[in-house]
């Protein structure tokens, strides 16, 4: 695992191609993350994944996806979970605490079968971001409340399931991306509140949560750091680490998302320096893929160790 690289790509379509096969042995990521764009079916994910996880000689190699439910749905192409939304399970929660438990460990136990047939270990879930009014609609029904409490009590509940089918976790977009009022896929989000209000609301949902992965947010809270985004701000890794006290691995969010200002490599190299330890890069896109490979350092002791404790929970 040691010659491995602290990033994470995407690739192209439902099967590797010579020049990925090539990239995936030369730069070794610490792993793969999937779209709809590489899941036609079952069998064929499956084959995907096994050809990825052959070159690591890893049965375990870390095979990432976004299956939130609702309108994140990757697995699109093999099945509908559009009304399952978080928003859904948040108000089920309220109203129906025992169907709450029933529904949503059902929910949680057939999506975790359907990831491990076709290969994946890691759900980049549960959204831990409040749903906020007159906020982007980019999280909206994605929330389980706007309530911290009960987001951060559903979050338990989905971490505690996926763990117990195989599936760990990752927690986003640490430290809470509720309040943005642009959708940082495109723009970069400005929040103007301040810590003590922040720390009473938007992180509470974020504390003491037992998932080994955290990923960042790419926005400016400028009464913290009002030059950098999260993913790129040494005072906001240091207050997730301490104040909110998340311990584990911190994975970027997406480095080619238009809120980060910059060229890639630049984005890159700030995102190690801030205290981010692994950078995710989604599109695909080979020059990208190879500007991060190559501005990324060697995965050290501290993945490889937390590496090794997610790899236990596996069955």
């Amino acid at each position: 695992m040691n010659n491995r690289k602290s990033f994470i790509v995407g690739v192209k379509s439902t099967k590797l191609s010579v020049k990925e096969k090539f990239f995936l042995k030369k730069y070794k990521p610490w792993g793969i993350i999937l779209f709809a764009r590489n899941i036609k079916n079952i069998e064929q994910t499956f084959k995907l994944t096994s050809a990825i996880r052959k070159i690591f000689n890893d049965k375990n190699y870390p095979i990432l996806i976004d299956q939130e439910g609702g309108r994140v749905n990757r697995l699109k192409n093999i099945i509908s979970f559009e009304n399952l939304t978080s928003e859904f399970f948040g108000n089920k929660y309220v109203t129906n605490y025992k169907e709450f438990k029933f529904f949503y460990k059902l929910f949680i136990d057939k999506t975790s079968y359907l990831l491990k047939s076709i290969g994946v270990n890691i759900n980049t879930t549960p959204v831990l971001d409040l749903r906020v009014k007159g906020a982007s609609s980019i999280i909206g029904d994605r929330s389980f409340s706007k309530n911290p409490k009960i987001v951060s009590n559903v979050g338990d509940y989905c971490i505690q399931y996926f763990h117990e089918n195989g599936i760990g976790t990752v927690i986003k977009h640490i430290p809470g991306h509720g309040l943005a009022k642009v959708d940082s896929h495109n723009f970069t989000p400005v929040v103007s509140k301040t810590l003590g209000y922040l720390s009473k609301k938007d992180f509470i949902s974020f504390k003491n949560k037992k998932t080994f992965f955290a990923m960042t947010a790419h926005i400016i809270f400028n009464k913290i750091d009002s030059i950098n985004t999260v993913t790129h701000s040494k005072r906001l890794i240091k207050l997730i680490r301490n104040k909110i006290g998340f311990k584990n691995i911190l994975i970027s969010d997406d480095l080619s998302m238009k809120s980060l200002k910059g060229n890639l490599k630049e984005n890159t190299i700030k995102t190690f320096n801030s205290g981010c330890n692994i950078a995710l890069h989604c599109n695909g896109n080979y020059k990208e893929m190879e500007i991060v490979a190559i501005n990324s350092p060697l995965i050290n002791k501290f993945i490889s160790k937390k590496t090794s404790q997610f790899y236990k929970i596996l069955s």
